[in-house]
């Protein structure tokens, strides 16, 4: 699996430095649309901020490399944007406040380090939206690793005394209630409050949508049968520690969510075999620091498929 905490550190390595000795960035001139992707502009000034952010890394920091990174970009925010698997702006919020701790400065003073350096807050938090957000949709797309073959399983449970994995089953709702963009810093603590005050009330998964049409936009969603390991990082933990039938609030890029366990159940099927049996592989991965190529290589290949299908006009 892509870690997208590491390739932002990973990207940002460079800039840390730069970021802390910059005092002042290029003025911008009035912005004009420099390319179109899909309907979405790209204007001089976007190009200018990005070519002061790869300023700050080291790197090369002409216009056109500026102009292809955002069209790479915008092409990545409109597919996650598509499969709704965006991070919530909590969550870039706090990826940008352990940015700055980890630089021993406040938000307040990153943000003016930004802003001096002609990159601005809102450019470097798009990025670390995308950065965060993009690992997703391409795991989501291929896989963190390709399917074990039937002879890999048997080898895995001979290794295992013969027994099959068992893993938990959930069969699981997503509640939402729902937080308009433009409302989001003057209702978010409102709608957190609502959402909190139903799960008390919550009367199981067969009235989950009568009981949300009794609310003011609250949605309900599917997700099905989801083994443990298939569980969202940002959600695991939330599922692990349930009790009763919903897990606790998250604010995301949608509003103030929570899952409601409509059954679970242990088992030891293949599918679930196969499941436990990746993650332990992904562990040991992580845990070794082996080279994540070919997820790279899927995430060239899913960005290659957008480009071809993309209506790119530049100016």
């Amino acid at each position: 699996m892509i870690d997208a905490k590491k390739a932002i550190t990973t990207f940002l390595a460079g800039a840390a430095l730069a970021l802390l000795t910059s005092l002042a960035g290029p003025a911008l001139a009035a912005s004009e649309v420099k390319a179109v992707v899909n309907g979405t502009a790209i204007t001089s000034g976007d190009v200018a901020k990005r070519q002061a952010f790869l300023r700050l890394q080291h790197t090369k920091a002409d216009a056109k490399t500026a102009q292809e990174q955002l069209v790479d970009e915008t092409l990545k925010r409109q597919e996650v944007s598509r499969v709704h698997m965006s991070v919530s702006q909590q969550d870039v919020d706090a990826s940008f406040a352990r940015f700055s701790s980890g630089n021993k400065l406040s938000v307040e003073q990153m943000s003016q380090i930004l802003d001096r350096a002609g990159v601005g807050v809102d450019h470097f938090k798009a990025f670390i939206a995308v950065q965060m957000s993009w690992p997703r949709v391409v795991n989501a797309r291929y896989g963190s690793t390709s399917r074990l073959s039937n002879y890999d399983l048997v080898s895995r449970m001979m290794q295992n005394n013969k027994q099959k994995p068992v893993t938990t089953e959930y069969m699981l709702q997503q509640i939402i209630f729902v937080i308009p963009q433009a409302k989001r810093s003057a209702i978010t603590g409102k709608r957190k409050g609502e959402a909190e005050a139903s799960r008390s009330k919550f009367p199981g998964c067969d009235q989950a949508k009568v009981f949300a049409a009794t609310m003011r936009d609250v949605s309900v969603r599917d997700l099905g049968r989801m083994l443990a390991p298939e569980i969202p990082p940002d959600w695991k933990p939330l599922v692990e520690q349930a009790k009763g039938n919903t897990t606790g609030t998250r604010v995301t890029d949608k509003g103030v969510e929570y899952l409601a366990i409509c059954s679970q159940r242990q088992v030891s099927d293949d599918q679930a075999a196969e499941m436990v049996f990746r993650q332990e592989d992904l562990d040991k991965s992580k845990a070794g620091k082996k080279d994540a190529g070919p997820e790279n290589e899927n995430s060239k290949k899913y960005l290659d498929e957008l480009r071809k299908k993309a209506q790119i006009a530049y100016r």
